[in-house]
């Protein structure tokens, strides 16, 4: 009878779960399978019996049932992608704005999808061969939106994968986009608490907020600027991560971001040679570093972005005001005018001196 097969588990696999590490390293072995070998006690963690979602950690020894005893399925041929072009490889390059041991972070430009999907051929994910080093190949932790651009990071290793997700899963990766938006808004800052769901009859393509069905989503805001009550330059910062959150949220209080006929509708767009490109921008991505330390990244503005600022009149050094504390609402369209209430202070004020 054959002999155990046993493996040594490395650097680069080191906090994944198990079943991650069979989809890495024995594909042709399926969930089914490997929850049996454990359920049975085929399948050994340094002698001792696992389940399939058991975290796993470098230098142990994974023991699997001999070869002849292990029903396995056929390995699927992966899909071969064409080779990059010299041009294509200098492009990919050039979006590299932060490179260490673990990661690169890209500015990804408007119009670029992240991923592959249908009728989508040419996407990030797909450029990223020309970033692959000593055979291993950057991978996505996280995604923007196609028409969204700005600080997104791929991870150089398995390791460095697996670290960074967790980061983005567990909301410590904090990330500030700017955006113009139509109008603006009555107060300087707020917190929109509105769940989000699939708006039914769009194919899951736009969400709309739904109160008893919804997933939680909160978006932190703040005026940056403002051009006369034309256009407001704000900063957002999601403290989730729902689908189109930030353009479905500003949509919901009234002030669409320029660009997004998708929540806007015709509303979203400004006359006067503005550019019809979505404005918003993932401006600024802080994480923690898989070394230690903080990873903290800004992505300077597209071409169409920067330009519209200017056109409007907006100063470079806006963004650099300190924000004022948040004032948090219970829903999108609960937001209150912090300027009105204000007006209505000094009022009572004056009219009490004059009753004095």
């Amino acid at each position: 009878m054959a002999d155990a097969l046993t493996f040594t588990v490395e650097e680069d696999d080191d906090g994944i779960r198990l079943d991650r590490w069979f989809k890495r390293h024995r594909p042709e072995v399926s969930f089914n399978i490997v929850s049996r070998w454990a359920r049975t006690g085929q399948l050994r963690l340094d002698g001792k019996r696992v389940t399939p979602g058991d975290r796993i950690a470098a230098g142990q020894e994974i023991r699997l049932p001999p070869p002849e005893t292990a029903p396995v399925r056929p390995e699927r041929a992966k899909p071969k992608r064409d080779p990059l072009s010299a041009d294509e490889e200098e492009f990919v390059r050039s979006l590299v704005i932060h490179r260490d041991d673990s990661a690169f972070v890209l500015n990804k430009p408007p119009g670029l999808a992240t991923q592959g999907g249908t009728k989508t051929s040419n996407h990030l994910d797909r450029l990223l061969d020309g970033l692959a080093e000593e055979g291993q190949r950057p991978k996505l932790v996280h995604r923007l939106d196609k028409d969204t651009s700005g600080a997104l990071l791929v991870a150089r290793t398995a390791r460095a994968a697996a670290f960074f997700s967790k980061s983005f899963s567990g909301r410590t990766a904090k990330k500030t986009y700017w955006a113009l938006v139509i109008g603006v808004p009555s107060a300087s800052e707020g917190l929109i608490d509105a769940p989000l769901a699939k708006q039914p009859g769009t194919g899951g393509e736009k969400m709309h907020i739904d109160e008893e069905h919804g997933q939680p989503a909160k978006t932190k805001w703040r005026v940056i600027d403002r051009a006369g009550n034309r256009a407001a330059w704000v900063e957002l910062q999601p403290l989730t991560g729902r689908t189109h959150q930030l353009r479905a949220h500003m949509a919901a209080i009234g002030h669409p971001i320029v660009g997004d006929g998708k929540y806007g509708g015709a509303e979203a767009f400004l006359t006067g040679g503005i550019s019809r490109k979505l404005h918003l921008h993932a401006r600024r991505l802080r994480i923690d570093a898989l070394g230690g330390g903080k990873l903290d990244v800004t992505a300077e503005l597209p071409e169409h972005f920067a330009q519209t600022l200017e056109t409007l009149g907006f100063e470079a050094a806006a963004d650099e005001r300190p924000a004022a504390p948040v004032q948090r609402t219970k829903r999108a369209h609960e937001t209150k005018p912090r300027r009105s209430n204000r007006r209505g202070e000094r009022r009572s004020r004056s009219g009490s001196r004059s009753r004095r």
